[in-house]
């Protein structure tokens, strides 16, 4: 064929033209821009058209019979050609569509977690722990593209962790699942991937063992009496060591160090414990309480939550105890009655000390104490909780005082220790049922049915 080839392109005429490829495009007779080319794999339908602007476009809509018949054809081109009436550019949306896609498959975890993943996390207080976390536990990821990850990804991801010698505990894993999630949730807010393509995806929670349930038992349990008395001693034991420890300090060439005789408390250790104890509090609240936190006249505490910041950034109101209230005067006055600052700062710098910075004091209060090894120092909160309800404090109120966003998290956690208030319901109702009986001279059980 020469020159310009039309036809009208039929499905009898396309199969015409399948058996027997032209050497140039046949153009239809009805659809202006709608023609075929032979090619290596068929025939291909293309569309040519200009834009509004009069820019020259040529779209390949598909291949014939794979998978378009004549008729799908010619409607996708009166569709595009529709567009282009309007205003639109269906070729340059296409494109566009393939380069954010192109785009997408080059912005890796990796990339991202260096790039604006790291710049937003050193905003917050523990922005560092988090990347490493993420760059540790998820190091086989870290090429993939985001938009890329799914269900079985994380499937085989927790079963590898699972199957190491030394494998991670459950809520480890969680922990570092969740900060893998929150970066993708970041991505997909940012529009950086149209989706977090882990949303909705969750862990398999093991099945506890005999052993997890003791441990966890252990965990999340109160102070029995002979407990809380061998805490304080524990306590006492703690500061008659230190300032045993000072004088022979002072006798041996360092007299210029202070005395410790003459303070209630030898350092923050023991105030910082009790107030804990008396609080509730979660440890990383008193590492960032401050001065302006605390209200000595009123005895109350007034802060953001930590752990729920993200979710309730307005800060919450907490009454002092007397005792409480007292430790913390103590230290005020001790500490130079500051009006702001750290309650609790580091001796070394001065500033919010690390996570871990009472494990070891409170493993030597511990021993001193003669207190269970396994005893931790989140038991604390636990008993301040634990208490209250079995002292008849209803739930909602201890919900408040622990400062936990849902009341469920109260309920399921301490709910078996409150007193058997149905039980006295429906043994005042027996008494009541029977009192009336007796007054209408028939005292036999009341029948219900």
């Amino acid at each position: 064929m020469a020159g310009i080839t039309k036809m009208k392109l039929t499905t009898k005429a396309l199969a015409q033209l399948a058996k027997q490829p032209p050497t140039v495009d046949v153009w239809d007779t009805e659809l202006h821009g709608f023609h075929v080319r032979a090619t290596k794999r068929g025939l291909a339908f293309r569309l040519h058209f200009r834009t509004k602007a009069g820019e020259r476009r040529m779209m390949t809509l598909g291949r014939y019979g794979d998978p378009l018949t004549a008729a799908e054809a010619r409607q996708r081109a009166r569709d595009l050609l529709a567009s282009v009436t309007q205003g639109g550019d269906p070729k340059a949306e296409i494109d566009e569509t393939k380069a954010e896609a192109k785009r997408q498959q080059q912005q890796t975890l990796g990339v991202y977690l260096k790039g604006p993943y790291t710049a937003f996390q050193h905003r917050k207080k523990d922005g560092k722990g988090t990347l490493r976390r993420i760059e540790k536990d998820f190091a086989g990821w870290l090429d993939k593209p985001m938009g890329s990850l799914s269900r079985a990804d994380v499937e085989r991801w927790q079963a590898e962790q699972e199957a190491k010698d030394t494998p991670l505990a459950f809520s480890s894993l969680k922990r570092s699942y969740d900060a893998m999630h929150a970066m993708l949730a970041h991505a997909a807010e940012r529009k950086v991937i149209p989706v977090n393509p882990l949303s909705g995806v969750k862990l398999q929670k093991p099945a506890m063992t005999e052993e997890d349930m003791a441990v966890q038992a252990a965990q999340r349990r109160y102070l029995e009496p002979k407990e809380v008395e061998a805490l304080f001693q524990g306590l006492d034991a703690y500061q008659d060591r230190k300032r045993e420890q000072r004088r022979q300090s002072r006798g041996h060439g360092k007299a210029f160090l202070p005395n410790l005789d003459d303070l209630t408390y030898v350092d923050h250790v023991v105030p910082w414990v009790l107030t804990m104890y008396y609080t509730g509090f979660r440890p990383g609240d008193l590492f960032g309480l401050r001065w302006e936190h605390v209200n000595l006249d009123f005895r109350t505490i007034r802060k953001v939550i930590e752990k729920t910041a993200h979710h309730h950034p307005e800060p919450m109101s907490f009454p002092l105890s007397s005792a409480a209230s007292d430790v913390l005067k103590t230290w005020h006055r001790q500490q130079g009655q500051p009006k702001t600052g750290l309650v609790f700062p580091s001796a070394r710098n001065g500033k919010r000390m690390s996570q871990t910075a009472m494990q070891r004091p409170w493993a030597n209060v511990r021993q001193l104490a003669g207190l269970p090894h396994d005893l931790l120092l989140y038991s604390l909160r636990h008993n301040f909780a634990s208490q209250l309800v079995m002292a008849g404090v209803d739930l909602l109120t201890v919900s408040k005082l622990m400062s936990h966003s849902d009341i469920q998290t109260t309920i399921a956690h301490y709910s078996h220790l409150a007193p058997d208030h149905k039980r006295d319901a429906v043994e005042t109702f027996a008494r009541t049922a029977r009192k009336q009986g007796s007054a209408t001279g028939n005292d036999t059980p009341l029948t219900v049915v």
